[in-house]
C-alpha cells in the first residue's frame, strides 16, 4: 500500500515509556513530521522488513531443497563445450 492511496484509518491508544516518547517527538520534530506519521512510517517500515525476511529465509529453504538436483543437472551438461552449446 501505498502512502497516497486513501485508506480508512482507526485511532489506537499506545503506551511508550517516557524517554521513549520523548525520543519520538524529537525524530518527528527533525523530520518535519508529527509523531502519528513517524509511528505509522515505523511501523510500515518493520512489517516491510519483516516481510522481506521471511521472503529470504523461504528461499534459501528453497536453494537448499533443489541444491541435490541443482548439482545432478549441472553434473549431467558438465560435459557439454561451452563452444558447441
Amino acid at each position: 500500500m501505498t502512502p497516497t492511496t486513501a485508506t480508512k484509518t482507526k485511532r489506537v491508544l499506545v503506551e511508550f515509556p517516557e524517554d521513549l516518547l520523548r525520543q519520538a517527538d524529537e525524530m518527528a520534530n527533525d523530520l518535519s513530521t508529527d509523531r502519528s506519521k513517524l509511528i505509522r512510517n515505523a511501523v510500515r517500515a518493520f512489517v516491510e522488513r519483516k516481510r522481506r525476511a521471511e521472503l529470504a529465509k523461504e528461499l534459501a529453504e528453497g536453494y537448499r531443497a533443489y541444491a541435490e538436483f541443482d548439482r545432478h543437472v549441472s553434473e549431467e551438461f558438465a560435459h557439454v563445450d561451452v563452444e558447441n552449446f
